[in-house]
């Protein structure tokens, strides 16, 4: 019923900003086209400690990072002059493609002395056929995402397909994503149509097939099986699959089916061929030398 139990480790984005961090695991590289996944906050914070979370520019290549926020907000901004702030209920959706640069600023003082800031971002690799499609950004507000309730469901779809909802968001293979909100004793199954499936656990607790699972796991759903997951208090998940798009090399922020494409990004972000967000290029991630050799399916773990 389930293939594998992925527990979030600790891991810092930031000098001051630690995350938990999903996806990648070394036993499960991917749940349909997510390679990656980080849990961040709450977070509470003095003022003067604010600049210590923010991300600085960094590049992307072969994938889309997806961010999702529960409380706070974040400004975004990147190499195609995007400024955009982020808000509970919304999705940033950037597609790397050929090759993107962006930060990610965290410019409310409120938002970070109330402890409300807490997001979810994934990455989606992108098909071999787009991994070198021209970068986009867009923004998707909550009235273009469609919301479901029933007897103690809550649910949105973030993107794709999932349950007979759809949305206007552009991804580029089959996939579903979606945040949903179970109250106690509510009953859940994950969307079937779907080889590859999974839920992470934000929020409460969930029993499936007579066990257990809590805050920060992620459960991946054996191929074949419709389980159903009752929630044994107040729950939030976050359910995220589709279709495999086969391996992929992982390497810092660089995603590719080619590993001499991932070298080449090092090259290019150590040139300055990779161009900074024109509203913040005063400083910026450098290349991380100790990584010296693209990983594959086994290597460490990328920064986001």
């Amino acid at each position: 019923m389930l293939d594998i139990v992925i527990d979030a480790r600790p891991a810092a984005i930031s000098a001051g900003f630690n995350v938990r961090r999903i996806l990648p695991f070394r036993l499960r590289r991917m749940v349909g086209p997510f390679i990656f996944m980080d849990h961040a906050g709450p977070v509470t914070l003095a003022p003067e400690q604010r600049p210590n979370l923010d991300v600085l520019p960094h590049p992307h290549i072969g994938l889309s990072t997806v961010s999702y926020l529960f409380g706070g907000q974040v400004t975004h901004r990147d190499s195609l002059g995007v400024e955009q702030i982020i808000r509970p209920g919304e999705v940033n959706w950037m597609t790397a493609g050929s090759g993107i640069a962006h930060s990610e600023r965290f410019e409310d003082p409120a938002t970070l002395a109330g402890g409300n800031l807490e997001m979810i971002q994934t990455w989606v690799a992108l098909p071999e056929a787009d991994e070198e499609t021209a970068p986009a950004f867009a923004n998707y507000q909550p009235r273009e995402l469609p919301v479901f309730t029933d007897t103690g469901v809550w649910m949105r779809l973030i993107a794709g397909s999932a349950y007979g909802l759809r949305n206007a968001v552009r991804t580029h293979s089959p996939l579903f994503y979606l945040h949903v909100v179970l109250q106690p004793g509510a009953r859940f199954g994950p969307p079937q149509g779907y080889p590859e499936r999974g839920a992470y656990v934000a929020k409460g607790s969930v029993e499936v097939g007579g066990r257990t699972y809590t805050a920060g796991q992620l459960l991946v759903f054996s191929p074949g099986h419709d389980p159903i997951l009752l929630a044994r208090e107040a729950s939030t998940l976050m359910l995220l699959g589709g279709e495999h798009l086969g391996d992929r090399f992982i390497w810092w922020n660089f995603v590719s089916s080619r590993r001499e494409r991932i070298e080449q990004a090092k090259a290019d972000w150590e040139a300055g061929r990779i161009a900074l967000p024109p509203t913040d290029n005063a400083e910026f991630i450098p290349l991380p030398h100790e990584r010296s050799k693209p990983a594959g399916t086994a290597a460490p773990e990328p920064l986001s």
